[in-house]
């Protein structure tokens, strides 16, 4: 497996160093870069090759939220862990808005920690079970945003089929082999979920999903 370098981002250096122990003995892992902020984070991901953040959400100067939705625009294809506390359930959301391929619990282990980016480089989703529920269920409940305004009853029953298997964290092959049709045609139906709700990326999608209850939660 070639390395995978990873950014840490978080202003607590005892964090840091607690995720860098973590992950010093794990092959193919590097931590090439860290910073105590969003903008650092943001230079680094410039300066440095980076493939992975582990980002804090709330730091000093630019919080994680911030930091993330730029990066992501300027590098979509550095992938983000958002590192939270249980208490952070809204802003969680914003990460999960703002590119993030998910989150995981600061007190999370290191079978977790690995077990998330792993997850997240193969290009799905991880969502902490500890804090699923609660932000699922906030997603639902919520009130709308810019979202809310497009019609969930425009999305044709193919592309819901479509959706249930993206917030499962199927890649498009596996959704192709599910619903035996060509991957042309799943990145087809993806293009029309993303004009039809204006997400803008598959974090989006999923949040729409739930916003909407479009899927099931249980």
């Amino acid at each position: 497996m070639a390395n995978i370098n990873i950014l840490l981002a978080d202003d607590h250096d005892i964090v840091r160093d607690g995720i860098r122990m973590l992950l010093e003995d794990e092959v193919g892992f590097r931590i090439v870069s860290e910073a105590e902020n969003g903008e650092e984070a943001i230079k680094a991901c410039k300066e440095d090759d980076i493939d992975l953040v582990i980002m804090d959400i709330s730091m000093p100067k630019m919080n994680g939220i911030e930091a993330t939705e730029k990066i992501k625009e300027s590098s979509p294809d550095i992938k983000v862990l958002a590192l939270t506390m249980m208490d952070e359930d809204q802003h969680i959301r914003q990460m999960i808005e703002a590119g993030a391929s998910g989150y995981i619990l600061k007190s999370s282990d290191k079978v977790e920690l690995v077990d998330a980016i792993t997850t997240i480089l193969d290009g799905k989703h991880y969502f902490s079970d500890d804090a699923t529920q609660s932000v699922m269920m906030d997603l639902v409940k919520g009130t709308a945003k810019e979202n809310n305004s497009t019609d969930p009853g425009n999305i044709t029953d193919r592309e819901k089929e479509v959706l249930e298997l993206i917030v499962k964290q199927y890649t498009n092959q596996e959704i192709a082999e599910e619903l035996y049709i060509s991957t042309r045609t799943v990145d087809a139906h993806r293009r029309n979920l993303l004009q039809k709700t204006g997400a803008k990326n598959t974090a989006g999608l999923v949040t729409y999903a739930f916003r909407h209850n479009l899927v099931d939660i249980n």
